[in-house]
């Protein structure tokens, strides 16, 4: 036990102080994010609305995190990761608890899509400092340790926030999501600044942040091989989205499962991430796989995720295709993201970054939409199957993207 416990601990080796800081604020403002996942069940059960209204709601959640991580990334570049990152997390834990005292359909449609507008712009920036402050050699184990914070987090949040629905109430969620991130704010300033500071119990120094005025290489759009993961992401990650909206439904209404059962199936995926995911990644790069077919391989586990559910009525199912989503989560985002963050030239990284976490608001806007409106039309059996084909369609483009890739001398290695 204590050699299998030290070459756990060998995975977090060599990261700067810095990006410790960073997962900290990051786990902070995960933790509270426990309203995310129960959104569609406070909708259908505690609002009244149907399913297409909730799909329109979603898409407005995910319009404007599109808006949010563009301006965001946008605002890295022009002024800083620190200043878009402090602001992001202080005015989205306001957003947050203002968010329960919306009733009317518009009302929720146009809250969730300013509160997701400020909280997005977080991302791109997150990704920048990743960089910035990750050691040569260890920006992907950066980034890693960064998704374990939000795992960790996210894995702590719904488990809690069931137990509050169970026991409590849906608004005190609100409450404690927003109050969290304006802790992550605080612990940003306190902790975290642009330049050298020590502290009693700590000491930090940090480069003076520096807004390069030089860009080299072309924008985002004009990157061909940049464009053609950004379509792999969206089409990736709108079947992703399922986890956080459709997926919740149907442990309820097929399975019966009450919100704190949901809660503790939502756990397991942040736990097997937090125990895993770093020894995991670690050893993916020691054997040198490609950044491309790891992304690969980690949309084939989330396609089976989904077929898996259609076998059988048991149970356990449900632990199988979480656990399969999970494996899928924990080969192909840190890979996928590092990835991104190679192929950004100087000076445009949070523009590039900023584009890449669009992919992903784009896939909240098409994702729940088309999800909730597919079960409503043709049930969760239906809805399944396509998710898993569609899968099967962008895992046949990343092979094409990493056939590329090889035939580029300066992406040959990716």
């Amino acid at each position: 036990m204590r050699k299998i416990y030290l070459n756990y601990i060998s995975n977090f080796s060599g990261l700067s102080q810095e990006i410790w800081l960073l997962s900290l604020v990051t786990f902070v403002n995960r933790a509270g994010a426990m309203v995310i996942p129960f959104l569609s069940l406070y909708l259908v059960n505690a609002k009244g609305f149907t399913l297409p209204q909730v799909g329109w709601i979603m898409s407005a959640f995910g319009l404007g995190s599109l808006v949010g991580t563009y301006f965001g990334g946008r605002l890295t570049d022009a002024i800083g990761f620190y200043k878009v990152i402090t602001y992001s997390l202080f005015l989205g834990g306001l957003g947050f608890i203002g968010l329960q005292f919306l009733d009317t359909f518009y009302g929720f449609c146009l809250g969730i899509f300013f509160l997701t507008l400020v909280a997005d712009a977080y991302r791109p920036a997150i990704f920048v400092a990743c960089e910035v402050y990750s050691k040569p050699g260890n920006v992907t184990r950066s980034i890693a340790l960064i998704r374990l914070a939000i795992n960790l987090g996210f894995s702590i949040g719904p488990l809690i926030g069931g137990l509050i629905i169970a026991h409590i109430n849906y608004t005190s969620l609100f409450w404690i999501d927003g109050i969290s991130c304006v802790i992550a704010s605080i612990i940003l300033i306190g902790k975290i600044k642009p330049k050298s500071r020590k502290s009693k119990n700590i000491q930090v120094t940090l480069p003076e942040e520096k807004v390069p005025k030089v860009k080299e290489g072309v924008p985002p759009y004009r990157n061909g091989y940049f464009m053609l993961l950004f379509i792999i992401m969206i089409a990736s990650t709108l079947t992703f989205v399922q986890y956080f909206s459709v997926m919740p439904l149907y442990y309820e209404t097929v399975h019966l499962l009450s919100e704190d059962r949901i809660g503790w199936l939502l756990f397991l995926n942040g736990a097997v991430i937090v125990i895993f995911e770093m020894p995991l990644v670690n050893w993916m790069e020691r054997i040198k796989i490609s950044k491309t077919m790891a992304t690969f391989w980690g949309i084939v586990f989330i396609a089976l995720s989904f077929i898996v559910l259609n076998f059988t009525t048991w149970g356990g199912i449900l632990i199988i295709g979480m656990l399969l989503m999970t494996l899928g989560e924990m080969v192909g985002s840190p890979f996928s993201n590092a990835l991104a963050l190679e192929m950004a030239p100087k000076g445009r990284k949070g523009s590039y970054m900023g584009l890449y976490s669009m992919s992903f608001s784009m896939s909240h806007i098409i994702g729940h939409n088309s999800g909730m409106n597919l079960v409503d039309s043709y049930g969760f059996d239906f809805t399944w199957y396509v998710m898993f084909g569609f899968l099967v369609l962008v895992g046949v483009l990343t092979l094409w993207l990493y056939r590329l890739l090889k035939k580029s001398p300066k992406f040959a290695t990716y």
